[in-house]
């Protein structure tokens, strides 16, 4: 009896706390397993998740927050483009004809990506400039091309009729010639639309001497010049140059962005018909 009691403590001695220390165990390892689950991925010491779905997650909110590196990269190349054309054009003066290319890759911009990589394009080529030629000539470029561009470029992506664009493209224009002209005044210290619009004057009157020379009209055309009617068809003519600009400008980028994957809306009809005409003939 003492012998079997003995053999069955021991049994119980031996048995017992293994079968404690095994239960304990496996709740410690079941607490471990949850405690990991509620913690989400593992994340190493530098802060980057260890996880497969951690690293597919994170990269899914960085792309969602952040630019497309293709954007980025369009937009560094429109914006070496305008800023090079512009200087290309002021060095070398090839003529006033690239006038009509200025804005137009600030417009891709808009129309490739967003109202954001326009102004980036238009930013960055005045940055470009004001390092290379100084901020004066890059102030002259941003208005009126930089505004013009992100102009075209919102009425284009908004598949706006030529007439409205055309019509705000003017109105920005008009703003940024007198905008440039009080500038240079100040530059120069002198009154620039005054000598502009008495230089304007002095041309009139010596039609008008010419006219009275050949017997066209009396003498007493002579001297009848005033200089409110003057500024008034002063202002008529830029308003009118800007609107060809302006134009000629969608008439460019008709032809052009069309090519590169980024119409522009389509012209007026009586606008297809003369171009249709030019180039048959």
């Amino acid at each position: 009896m003492s012998h079997s009691g003995n053999q069955d403590s021991a049994s119980l001695g031996k048995g017992d706390p293994r079968g404690d220390h095994s239960d304990s165990w496996a709740d410690v390892d079941e607490a471990l397993t949850l405690d990991s689950a509620e913690a989400g991925p593992a994340v190493s010491p530098g802060g980057d998740n260890l996880t497969d779905q951690g690293d597919v997650g994170g990269m899914q909110n960085l792309s969602s927050r952040g630019t497309p590196p293709l954007a980025l990269v369009e937009t560094a190349f429109l914006a070496s483009t305008s800023s090079l054309l512009w200087l290309v054009s002021y060095y070398l003066s090839i003529g006033p004809w690239m006038r009509i290319v200025f804005p137009i890759p600030i417009a891709l911009a808009y129309l490739r990506w967003s109202q954001r990589a326009s102004w980036m394009t238009s930013v960055v080529a005045g940055l470009l400039l004001a390092i290379l030629m100084g901020p004066y000539l890059s102030l002259m470029f941003f208005v009126p091309y930089g505004f013009l561009g992100v102009q075209l470029g919102a009425a284009w992506k908004r598949r706006a009729s030529w007439g409205w664009s055309i019509g705000l493209g003017t109105l920005i224009a008009t703003i940024s010639f007198f905008f440039r002209i009080w500038l240079i005044s100040i530059f120069l210290g002198e009154d620039l639309w005054a000598y502009l619009t008495g230089r304007i004057t002095s041309f009139i009157d010596w039609l008008l001497a010419m006219a009275v020379d050949w017997g066209v009209l009396g003498l007493d055309a002579l001297g009848q010049v005033d200089p409110t009617t003057i500024q008034l068809a002063t202002i008529a003519m830029i308003i009118c140059s800007d609107v060809v600009y302006l134009f000629t400008i969608h008439v460019a980028a008709w032809l052009l962005l069309d090519r590169l994957g980024s119409p522009i809306p389509a012209p007026p009809k009586w606008v297809r018909v003369l171009l249709d005409d030019t180039g048959a003939s």
